[in-house]
């Protein structure tokens, strides 16, 4: 008689596929991957093109700035300056869509999933996910697979580890450790017998071919969370009735009665052998058990009542010490209104005792006594007392100060001498406060609001004052539509690195000058990079060897400005005004000029190569031995310009207005002159040869442009003398032999 054994049954029947499971799990993960990305980079794309050729902006939507904020704190991206970004609506629609699109993609795929175990590409792929019953994963399993197992832990390891080692803050790192991660987590498949990566582990699913419903039962021994979350085990158990029934014998033929037999599985919950342990223990140990619990009992009782009374008391005394603070605060200002003999000592002495105490209402009724002190000696004595404050007394300060100034405006309109010298004392009195305050705690005033206040300095009248705060890091600081006119801040520095002390991170500390009155400031040496000054008078200031590379300068007016040497790389200077500046061997590489105002600056030898110079006016400026190479000159206004050695290979000159400019010696090679006006332009120098004969010689062509192989046949204006000159010198024009 032969004996049959029971196998395990194979319930995945093979899938007859050119493509390995693992190979087409890969792809079908790669396709999802996809789509989302394709969710999110078309419509941005989109957005981003209308922004490019729309026109009427509007406010950026609050969804996008704040998720573009969140995206660039959590990947230490560099802020951005504009404080209100503009965008055409057309592309606040698409760009919104970049943020919705992906939710409703990936959304999408987890439905399916949860559906019919399959994704869309997993569907083309022949995959299925499926439990170890054979169903559809439920949300649970899905959170964990997807949200968890898959992305989380793999992306939260690497930004962990790129945030506190030292590749914070490269981008391309992160994205390094992120993809290995991704790669290990799944790799995991490699070495599972049933091809399960970490994220199918930890969420108890199972990705098979799809025509495959259930999981191999290839163990008598499971672990289930059924229950008390304790082992199951399951146990062949045989039983043998007492019921007979008839067989034949093959050999002898004869009937006889045989017992039946049955196999039954039964689930016997096993306790782990920590509790086994412990139930043991507990019960040789009855004494003992009972004096640990009795024990701890006991200390949770004390613990409990010691922590009552600790708390009680240390209310008691955080009333009793408010309740001082206030007495001595009351008995202060009780000082402060005393009519006594020795009054103005006493309350000098009760002014300074206010700024010592620890009550927050001190420097509010300081900064208020000062508004209202008639006494020039006790002004000065206040002054020094919201000093010692510190940085808390800078929003009181600033709006005691902005009311003064708007008071003494009136005054001086309503004629009262008395009354405008006292008021001026007090204005006084916040400027210095402020100053000295920024100077003394110039580490802990990054964040300020010093917007829309007078600091102007002042060398004449009852209250003269003038701002100086030369290298003082003033990164961070609030300085929109503040008066800093005459103010003296050399080698200070208006940007920082932040709190982790990287530069070109989000936290990085910026000034903001937007609208600010600079006029005739000294900036020398200044670090001004990616500051935002939008609109800001910087008539006739020094700024020469200042950094303001990437600096936000938009309408700003820099007339007369001294700019000589300045670092002014990739700045943006849409329609500022340069007239008359000094721009002598400044950089401004890859600036943006656009619409820039630029008549009779001196720029000689500066650097102005893959600019964007497009409809600047330039008129009767010097750019002699400038660079402007590859620069965008389309439509820019170079008339009477003096270009004497410039650098021109490679510039977009379409439509620029070069008339009775100074050529000579300028390199125009490779440069497009289609639509240039070149009327009254000499491209050489007529240089007069001296001679002690009689007879003087004919002046003589010297220092001639670089014509050679550059296109004029859609230039404009131009006369015989200067096509036979471009023709002579290798030029290219259809009247040429």
């Amino acid at each position: 008689m032969k004996k049959v054994l029971n196998q395990p049954r194979q319930l995945f029947p093979v899938q007859l596929n050119p493509l390995p499971l693992v190979t087409r799990r890969c792809a079908a993960w790669a396709l999802e991957l996809s789509l989302v990305a394709v969710s999110v980079l078309v419509p941005y794309n989109i957005g981003l093109y209308a922004k490019n050729h729309s026109a009427a902006p509007v406010p950026l939507n609050p969804l996008l700035a704040a998720s573009s904020e969140a995206i660039a704190k959590t990947l230490a991206l560099p802020r951005r300056q504009q404080s209100t970004p503009q965008v055409p609506p057309l592309t606040n629609l698409f760009w919104c869509g970049a943020l919705i699109a992906p939710v409703v993609a990936a959304s999408w795929q987890l439905y399916n999933l949860r559906k019919s175990g399959q994704t869309l590409p997993k569907r083309w792929f022949g995959v299925r996910v499926v439990t170890a019953s054979g169903a559809p994963p439920g949300w649970g399993s899905i959170f964990i697979r997807e949200g968890i197992s898959r992305w989380g832990l793999p992306i939260g390891t690497a930004y962990m580890i790129w945030r506190y080692t030292g590749a914070f803050p490269d981008l391309g790192i992160l994205l390094g450790l992120a993809g290995f991660m991704l790669l290990g987590e799944s790799a995991a498949l490699l070495f599972d017998p049933r091809r399960r990566t970490l994220h199918d582990r930890l969420s108890g699913t199972f990705a098979l071919d799809a025509d495959s419903t259930h999981v191999t039962a290839e163990s008598s021994f499971v672990t289930s969370s059924l229950g008390r979350g304790q082992p199951i085990r399951l146990k062949v158990v045989e039983t043998q009735s007492n019921s007979s029934v008839p067989e034949a014998h093959e050999e002898t033929g004869l009937n006889h009665k045989r017992h039946k037999k049955s196999s039954t599985i039964v689930m016997i919950s096993q306790p782990s052998w920590g509790q086994l342990r412990l139930r043991g223990w507990m019960r040789q140990n009855p004494g003992l058990t009972l004096l640990i619990v009795a024990f701890a009992c006991l200390v949770s009782v004390l613990g409990t009542f010691v922590g009552t009374q600790v708390y009680i008391q240390s209310q008691t005394n955080r009333r009793e010490l408010k309740q001082q603070k206030n007495q001595e605060f009351l008995a202060l200002v009780k000082q402060l209104s005393s009519t006594s003999g020795n009054v103005l000592e006493e309350r000098r002495a009760a002014v300074m005792a206010l700024a010592t105490i620890d009550d927050k209402r001190s420097i509010s009724f300081l900064a208020d006594l000062l508004s209202q002190e008639k006494t020039v000696g006790l002004i000065d004595t206040i002054q020094q007392a919201l000093v010692s404050s510190g940085p808390d007394a800078l929003p009181y300060l600033q709006r005691l100060n902005q009311s003064l100034k708007n008071d003494l405006e009136a005054v001086q309109r309503r004629g009262m001498p008395s009354e405008r010298r006292l008021i001026a004392l007090r204005q006084r009195a916040t400027q210095r406060a402020i100053a000295k305050i920024i100077s003394i705690y110039s580490n802990q005033v990054h964040s300020a609001d010093l917007s829309r206040i007078d600091l102007s300095s002042a060398t004449t009248g009852v209250a003269p004052f003038t701002l100086v705060l030369d290298k003082i890091d003033l990164s961070g600081i609030n300085f929109r539509s503040t008066v800093l006119t005459n103010a003296s801040l050399r080698g200070s520095r208006f940007y920082g690195t932040g709190d982790d002390r990287r530069f070109g991170t989000f936290d990085d500390w910026i000034a903001d000058l937007s609208g600010a009155d600079l006029k005739e400031a000294n900036l020398s040496g200044a670090l001004l990079s990616h500051v935002l000054m939008n609109r800001t008078n910087l008539i006739r200031a020094t700024l020469s060897q200042s950094n303001l590379s990437y600096a936000i300068l938009t309408g700003a007016n820099l007339s007369s400005a001294q700019l000589q040497n300045a670092d002014l790389r990739q700045a943006v200077l849409e329609n500022a005004i340069f007239t008359g500046a000094n721009l002598v061997e400044a950089n401004l590489t890859q600036a943006n000029l656009q619409g820039a105002r630029l008549g009779q600056v001196n720029a000689i030898g500066a650097y102005l190569q893959f600019g964007r110079l497009t409809q600047s006016d330039w008129q009767g400026a010097d750019l002699s031995a400038a660079n402007l190479g590859q620069a965008n000159l389309q439509y820019a206004n170079l008339s009477s310009t003096k270009l004497a050695g410039a650098n021109l290979s490679n510039a977009q000159l379409q439509n620029a207005n070069l008339r009775n400019a100074d050529l000579s010696k300028a390199d125009l090679r490779g440069a497009n002159l289609a639509g240039a006006d070149f009327q009254g332009a000499s491209f050489a120098v007529s240089k007069t040869v001296k001679s002690d004969e009689f007879i003087e010689q004919s002046p003589a062509m010297t220092e001639p442009a670089i014509v050679k192989g550059v296109n004029f046949a859609q230039a404009k204006n131009l006369d015989r003398q200067q096509i036979a000159y471009i023709c002579r010198q290798g030029g290219d024009h259809p009247q040429c032999p």
